[in-house]
């Protein structure tokens, strides 16, 4: 009986520990952003109302939530400025994140079937730029991308270009520095799955007559679907909300979700329209994902 409670307390106990740090680290700062997404822009400190005290009566609160409206949400929706930020956001994050299928399959590709003594060193060069500050890593990008910066003089002193090329302050140096930067979120999860394939599949399918085209595409890319998706979401979720790489590498017409937000809280200390932009990204970002987890879960029921 006694084994049989501790086995039910710990069934119990073991989903109430991340239930309750998502709670209190995600869900309540969130409503929170919510609720001040649905107030007023106000000269004072903090700069927005109504304020909700916590400690307020049933008439206080019943005031509060009748002063509270959706008109940032309508101003999102009816200037083209968050428009075209909003989609620029989505554009620049499926673009990229094509990209970094593109170039971070073959890496870790090449990583899986290098010999096994190669293999932990391979991944150490992947992480090796962690340890560099994120915002140093980026500048250095202006020093390579600027007229004249060492791509340009590299460029010049081979023949390939009779004049240095404007690359610094355009959208293709934020897709640069965005496919950079995040990499090693795309060849990680690959490698990992794709070190774990079992390579007799591949040979059975080389004995089958399959070249090795066919075996890699009907064998060893639909198993590595996985590490694919899980890729694909680390780098697409946060390019999405992007604010450096744009704001040092992107020029004015470079305009992101993460740079309107980051102007609406500390330039214009509209508090209120910057949380319905926060609001917003969450769900641009969030929704997706649901969705995609929703129907995994459905194909893995089937029979």
């Amino acid at each position: 009986m006694r084994a049989a409670f501790r086995e039910s307390l710990r069934s119990l106990t073991l989903p109430a520990v991340p239930l309750l740090w998502l709670t209190a680290f995600f869900g309540l700062p969130f409503l929170v952003v919510v609720k001040i997404s649905l107030s007023d822009p106000a000269t004072a400190l903090p700069p927005y109302t109504p304020v909700l005290a916590w400690d307020a009566g049933l008439a206080a609160w019943a005031d509060v939530l009748a002063a509270l409206d959706l008109e940032n949400y309508r101003t999102l929706i009816a200037d083209p400025l968050y428009l075209d930020a909003g989609l620029t956001s989505l554009t620049v994050a499926l673009c990229a994140t094509l990209l970094l299928i593109l170039v971070g399959y073959p890496i870790a590709y090449a990583m899986a079937r290098a010999p096994r003594a190669w293999q932990p060193l391979l991944v150490a060069l992947m992480v090796i730029p962690f340890w560099t500050s994120f915002l140093i890593r980026i500048y250095a990008w202006i020093a390579i991308l600027k007229a004249d910066g060492l791509l340009n003089q590299a460029l010049l002193g081979l023949g390939l270009i009779a004049r240095p090329i404007e690359i610094l302050n355009t959208p293709a140096a934020v897709m640069i520095g965005v496919v950079y930067a995040y990499l090693p979120f795309m060849v990680l999860p690959l490698y990992a799955v794709l070190e774990r394939l079992d390579r007799g599949l591949v040979e059975a399918a080389r004995d089958l007559g399959a070249s090795r085209l066919v075996a890699f595409l009907t064998v060893t890319l639909p198993l590595s679907r996985p590490g694919l998706v899980a890729g694909a979401l680390l780098c697409v979720i946060p390019i999405t909300g992007e604010f450096i790489i744009p704001d040092l590498l992107g020029g004015p017409d470079t305009l992101m979700l993460g740079r309107v937000l980051w102007s609406e809280f500390f330039s214009n200390r509209d508090w209120p329209l910057a949380s319905a932009v926060a609001v917003v990204l969450l769900v641009i970002v969030a929704g997706p994902v649901i969705l995609f987890r929703e129907a995994e879960a459905r194909r893995l029921e089937r029979p």
